[in-house]
């Protein structure tokens, strides 16, 4: 069958997902697609996904943006990892740090030594070999691609920052002559009658826009995805109970911790996001056990400096759409799914998105094993992001709530249950195909959410007590070097990427 190449493009949204999409594929593609992009200004935009990871500089770097530029243009700050507190038992706290952790050795991975270490000192601490870690909690950071010349990894960073700012930037740098703007609403969207394939969109203007593909990044009412062509949501609330946010900014403070904060609440959890101008806030809660009057209290009760705008309510079901490509329109963002911002996955489901239809990329044949394939690895990431989320709810110990009890009877999907039995079998931890989090993720939280593993592996043995103690000493010295070098987060802000203040 001769290729019959797609040619126009028609992304209904703006905010982070729209113009994120509109800028990887005008640069991947270039003027071999005419882009629309259609969004309206009285549609909010909801905004949470003001932290990210480390792979959004995938995004920047493959889009030419300056890192520096970036953080200038959206009041944004560095992120080293997320800090939990109150999740296992009140009074406890862990970071979830990225990077590595320590070195591997022979054929193990570096917790085995460690595993090994901590039987005869149970107080040994995993994230005094994690250069993130001992740097955010020093509130230090330095851009270091390695600890001097040694083979230990340097630091692995992410952003803070203003969502809409950064969706205004990505517009800002989309190529004008492949990507156009409308504003404007759909009311209406007219289907093919052979194949049920959508076939244009009609505005509140009246203008009629017809295209080849069509791209969803409406946000959670999903206007093509659900709304015409009725795919149909998966709803995890089984899994991941909470239901409600409250958002609010509150003024900025010092110090500027260069990582996120997410507090555990008696019916949910808190964020704690900073930038430059202000310090992002949200509640999330489960409504079956927090009013919503409640839990605006509590949100506003626990900020660090006074609010300076009104709380935000938002309303969501976590899961996701059946298919994330149906037909000839591909969900992206709210409208494909929704995680709680628990592990600032939200700008990342984004991008892998884009990136896999990318590889998939169909002609208005839609040959259906494309999307029959684009939406099986969509699947195979949701279900994996979804694993790693319900892992920081069910291993609890809190008791305290009636939300923390219900959350510790939680029925794990088997996917979790198998990674979690292993672990606590052997200390073993394994990366399951393209999964989002590594061995090093899972180790973190597992550990700082309290399971512990009966054994760590043979080949740690290997070591003589003093090869093992000299071993792990040199790695903590190192770090503890490289840290000391490293000025404080605001200062390499205010020298690197200050913003320009709001007036």
């Amino acid at each position: 069958m001769p290729a019959n190449p797609i040619q126009r493009v028609v992304i209904v949204g703006g905010g982070t997902a729209g113009w994120m999409t509109a800028a990887l594929l005008s640069r991947a593609m270039g003027p071999q697609l005419d882009i629309r992009l259609i969004e309206s200004d009285q549609i909010g935009i909801v905004g949470v996904g003001e932290a990210t990871i480390p792979q959004i500089r995938h995004v920047n770097q493959f889009l030419g943006l300056d890192e520096d530029d970036v953080l200038k243009a959206t009041q944004g700050t560095f992120k080293l990892g997320i800090q939990f507190n109150d999740w296992r038992r009140i009074g406890d706290s862990y970071l979830h740090a990225f990077g590595d952790i320590g070195l591997p050795l022979g054929l193990l991975g570096f917790h085995q030594y460690w595993l090994r270490k901590r039987q005869q000192d149970p107080a040994a601490d995993l994230w005094a070999y994690s250069l993130n870690a001992q740097a955010a909690g020093a509130n230090r950071f330095a851009r270091m691609e390695t600890v001097g010349s040694s083979p230990l990894t340097g630091i692995k960073h992410a952003y803070h920052l203003d969502a809409g700012l950064y969706s205004k930037y990505l517009s800002q740098h989309c190529d004008s002559r492949i990507v156009r703007r409308t504003e404007g609403k759909v009311v209406d969207v007219q289907l093919r009658a052979d194949d049920g394939f959508i076939e244009s969109l009609k505005l509140e203007s009246g203008e009629i826009v017809d295209g080849d593909l069509f791209i969803d990044c409406s946000g959670f009412r999903g206007l093509l995805i659900e709304g015409a062509l009725e795919t149909g949501y998966e709803d995890w609330r089984q899994w991941l109970p909470c239901d409600r946010a409250i958002a609010v900014a509150s003024e900025r403070i010092e110090p500027m911790r260069p990582y996120t904060q997410a507090s555990a609440r008696p019916a949910g959890w808190q964020w704690r996001i900073p930038l430059q101008h202000r310090n992002g806030n949200g509640h999330v809660y489960c409504s079956q056990f927090m009013g919503d009057d409640e839990a605006t209290a509590l949100l506003l009760g626990n900020l660090e400096g006074d609010a300076i705008a009104e709380p935000r309510p938002l309303r969501f079901t976590t899961g996701m759409r059946r298919q994330f490509w149906n037909r000839n329109c591909v969900s992206l963002g709210l409208a494909a799914g929704f995680m709680e911002p628990l592990e600032s996955t939200s700008i990342h489901l984004i991008q892998t998105g884009v990136s896999r239809l990318l590889t998939l990329f169909p002609d208005r044949h839609f040959d259906p094993g494309l999307s029959a394939e684009y939406n099986r690895q969509t699947r195979f990431e949701y279900e994996r992001v979804r694993d790693f989320l319900i892992l920081h709810y069910r291993a609890t110990e809190r008791d305290d709530s009636p939300f923390w009890r219900h959350c510790a009877h939680i029925d794990m999907p088997e996917s979790l249950l198998r990674k979690l039995e292993l672990f606590r079998s052997s200390g073993q931890v394994f990366r399951e195909g393209e999964e989002l989090f590594t061995e090093v993720a899972w180790l973190q939280v597992m550990l700082g959410q309290g399971i512990e593993p009966t054994r760590h592996h043979p080949l740690a043995d290997a070591l003589a007590p003093t090869q093992l103690d000299e071993f792990l000493g040199n790695i903590r010295t190192l770090i503890g070097r490289a840290v000391n070098t490293m000025p404080q987060h605001t200062r390499f802000v205010t020298e690197h990427c200050r913003a320009t203040m709001p007036g």
